[in-house]
């Protein structure tokens, strides 16, 4: 299942390549085939046994490639897949036409190409998040930066685009080089990357320390953590809405797989030991970045920076070494997944008709888009936390957890409720209240089409913030398991 799960976007790309004359076929085969791999991720959803914390669907491909191919499944990564494969539909659905590139015989749409690059970046996310090699996780966590740098240098309408390209590559390429280092030290000390036999190895704390300190930085720049987010505004505001959504929707949750996979699940010594460090680093990112976003003019970067505090709440979390913490913190990225990129879409609606991201521009939006600007609302409400939106289950467990390991650190980090209201409130208040702004011609209310692409994604925050264990249930088992597994079983260094 999980085989045919990687192959079905690349049969989507042979499918374009090979039999697509035109822009429309070419869109419905992309779609055709996201859509299927998201009915197969949720007919993996229910065969997935809730009751095992151990890997399942486990296929094992050692025999027929260069490396150590093995794939696999759990509660940590399950949730994951799915929520790569309802991104992937709605950054299609959401990207009505394409600007043109120049070519060596006409001056064509690159459908074709984006589209691609669409399928690939989800074939990629969906082996990061299923293989159980660490040479193979190091490939697909570098690999996801090729597509996303060409959907950001090529297709934004952005002057600042190669820029934004360029800084979001080499960042992110910079700090993998400490993970790579530290991928390597592991494998000459073990002989292995398999990520199972790994796990049940043990590491001297020492040693464990300078690996632990490799992958963090690497972890930091991608989730990304203050000092390390500079890039994250850039590449937002740069993108186009398809780049905007797989970076908020996607690419923040590598970081926080990466944590519970590698920090927590290989060096739990190490992450108990900086532990103290992490806080200290989320909770400045948490108070910088809220005070940043009040001080945003473009509507893109309010969203951009409002997404590092989230996250921010998702690591300490994790680092609360409680099931609590941990839950909450995959349940809070989920909430990110779902709110940031429906934001996004309301910021792209607006920009589609008056062509600019410039706040002071907007006015009185309520008064010509009073459909537009109830959703826009609620989901601002759910971004800002509140009861029965996913998000505020996710921080109130992240936070109950972290206030066990470090009351004060929590303390501090939970003014971020008062400060994600001010700038929530404000953003809607500024854009939908008053009167009409002069600078505006009159628009249309948002069209069915982009009525369809949000209505999936306010479904998804309301169910899953009345019923969080539709999420809660199928991950505690691994993530008590992965809280166990510090008891070792084989002594190296």
């Amino acid at each position: 299942m999980l085989t045919v799960l990687l192959l079905t976007p690349l049969i989507g790309v042979a499918g374009i390549i090979l039999g697509c004359s035109n822009e429309r076929q070419s869109k419905q085969v992309a779609l055709l085939a996201s859509l299927a791999n998201f009915a197969l991720s949720l007919v993996l959803w229910g065969e997935y046994d809730g009751n095992c914390g151990h890997f399942q669907f486990v296929q094992d491909w050692s025999s027929v490639t260069f490396c150590h191919f093995i794939i696999g499944l759990d509660g940590l990564s399950l949730f994951f897949v799915l929520l790569t494969t309802f991104i992937i539909p709605s950054c299609i659905l959401g990207t009505p036409a394409l600007p043109r590139i120049p070519s060596n015989t006409a001056n064509i749409p690159a459908v074709k190409s984006f589209l691609i690059a669409l399928l690939v970046v989800e074939t990629l996310l969906i082996a990061l998040f299923v293989v159980l090699d660490l040479l193979l996780f190091y490939i697909c966590f570098e690999s996801v930066l090729i597509p996303l740098f060409l959907l950001i240098g090529i297709w934004s309408h952005s002057p600042h685009k190669v820029r934004a390209s360029f800084m979001l590559f080499l960042y992110t390429l910079f700090g993998s080089l400490f993970m790579l280092l530290s991928f390597i030290a592991i494998y000459m000390s073990i002989g292995s990357t398999d990520y199972q036999l790994i796990a049940t190895s043990s590491i001297q704390p020492e040693v464990q320390n300078i690996l632990w300190l490799g992958i963090f930085l690497a972890l930091a720049i991608k989730t990304p953590l203050v000092p390390f987010h500079s890039w994250l505004p850039y590449a937002h505001v740069s993108a186009p809405l398809a780049g905007s959504i797989i970076l908020a929707g996607l690419i923040l949750k590598l970081a926080t797989y990466g944590y519970l996979r590698l920090c927590l699940g290989l060096l739990p010594e190490a992450s108990s030991y900086f532990a103290p460090l992490v806080y200290t680093l989320c909770v400045v990112s948490i108070v910088y970045a809220s005070l940043s976003t009040l001080r945003q003019v473009d509507l893109k970067g309010i969203i951009a920076y409002s997404s590092i505090p989230h996250v921010a709440i998702a690591t300490m979390g994790l680092f609360s070494n409680s099931i609590q913490g941990i839950e909450g913190a995959m349940l809070l990225s989920l909430a990110h997944g779902l709110v940031s990129p429906a934001l996004f879409i309301c910021v792209a609606i607006i920009y589609d008709r008056w062509h600019t991201l410039v706040l002071l521009y907007y006015r009185g939006l309520t008064l010509i888009m009073p459909l537009f600007s109830l959703l826009f609302f609620v989901f601002l409400l759910a971004n800002m936390a509140i009861p029965l939106s996913v998000n505020f289950v996710g921080e109130f467990l992240c936070f109950l957890g972290s206030f066990q390991r470090n009351p004060l650190a929590t303390f501090i980090a939970s003014f971020s409720v008062v400060l994600s209201g001010a700038y929530s409130i404000w953003l809607f208040n500024r854009v939908c209240y008053g009167a009409f702004s002069r600078y505006l011609l009159p628009a249309l209310d948002i069209t069915r089409r982009e009525l369809y692409l949000l209505l999936p994604f306010l479904f998804l925050v309301l169910i899953l913030g009345i019923v969080p264990n539709l999420v809660l249930d199928s991950i505690h088992l691994s993530v008590s398991s992965l809280l166990s597994q510090n008891t070792p079983r084989v002594t190296i260094w």
